[in-house]
């Protein structure tokens, strides 16, 4: 069992380059609450405002596209929807400027197919259904017992097309796995349907090789504000921008995630807030980071947290 962080020494590490007891790892401390998801949703503090854009997002089926910095709790968001609507495990998609939108959907090994049947005993048919795997979109339009939550991360991270391409297949809740229709015979009064596994490792029915929605999954997409997007696919999003946090609002979230900080250190919470303001960039999980390790019982060297200050809290500036 790990010890508290209040009874870990700060040194775990000393640099001495000579190998501890085999149990040493017992002196490390549990992590950060925020570090583990289901906990994170449970202490996670949202507004009025956001509150609504994300009804009205549910209302009206459309996809729920949050612009603001990192750290400001636009992923967290996703899996609090799901968990409280009973969604599922949230359908997670990192965007790249490689991604297509064949990725969110699904993926043919033909390669891994052609070997199989290569090697194959002669006679023994090879099936399709276990070279195809479906992606995080796919696998949501093709969830016949619930609406599943998708989030697409950092979709200003794409290249120009992708984010109108997403929502014409959300608008048509539907799409053809090429490789599944060859498979099916469509001459044939008789459906042939193939079961093949999802990003939820669970196996979903595609008939005659046309994935087709049974419920408008919710979509949560994400935008750290790197790019400006073309008017037709805003306007099919319901769009909230994150604000600025303000001293109350860290106030909270401190007092959610690690409790006697709020009280403890307002100075610093105070400073952490004039530095929002003044357009610094910055992430909220930097101050919870610093004050679970420095606002605790007995508090610490001070040289020590006046060191782990200027690391901890230095502006995200890509240096």
């Amino acid at each position: 069992m790990t010890k508290k962080l209040t009874e870990t020494p700060w040194r775990i590490f000393t640099g001495s380059g000579v190998a501890g007891a085999d149990d040493a790892w017992k002196t490390l401390p549990p992590p950060p609450p925020w570090r583990d998801r289901a906990k994170a949703i449970h202490s996670f503090v949202i507004e009025e405002p956001l509150l609504d854009a994300v009804n009205a997002a549910l209302h009206l089926r459309r996809p729920l596209l949050l612009t603001g910095p990192p750290g400001s709790g636009k992923s967290t968001l996703a899996s609090l929807i799901a968990a409280e609507l009973h969604l599922g495990e949230v359908l997670n998609w990192h965007v790249t400027s490689r991604s297509t939108l064949t990725d969110a959907l699904y993926h043919y090994d033909a390669l891994g197919r052609l070997h199989a049947t290569q090697t194959a005993p002669e006679g023994e048919a090879v099936g399709v259904d276990r070279f195809v795997t479906l992606g995080p979109l796919g696998t949501a339009l093709a969830a016949a017992d619930r609406p599943r939550a998708v989030l697409i991360d950092e979709i200003d991270k794409s290249d120009f097309d992708l984010p109108g391409d997403l929502l014409n297949v959300l608008d048509e809740g539907e799409f053809e796995i090429p490789a599944l229709a060859r498979d099916s015979q469509p001459e044939s009064a008789t459906a042939v349907t193939h079961r093949v596994r999802g990003a939820d490792r669970a196996r979903h029915a595609v008939t005659n090789g046309v994935v087709r929605r049974t419920h408008w999954p919710v979509i949560v997409l994400t935008s750290n504000g790197e790019r400006a997007f073309p008017a037709p696919f805003l306007r099919r999003c319901v769009r909230f921008e994150m604000p600025t946090a303000r001293e109350s609002f860290i106030q909270a979230v401190v007092a959610r995630h690690i409790g006697h900080a709020a009280v403890r250190e307002q100075d610093e919470i105070r400073a952490f807030a004039a530095r929002l303001v003044k357009g610094e960039n910055l992430a909220l999980d930097q101050l919870l980071n610093f004050l679970y390790l420095f606002s605790g019982p007995g508090g610490t060297d001070p040289d020590v947290r006046s060191r782990m200050q200027a690391v901890l809290l230095q502006e995200l500036n890509g240096k």
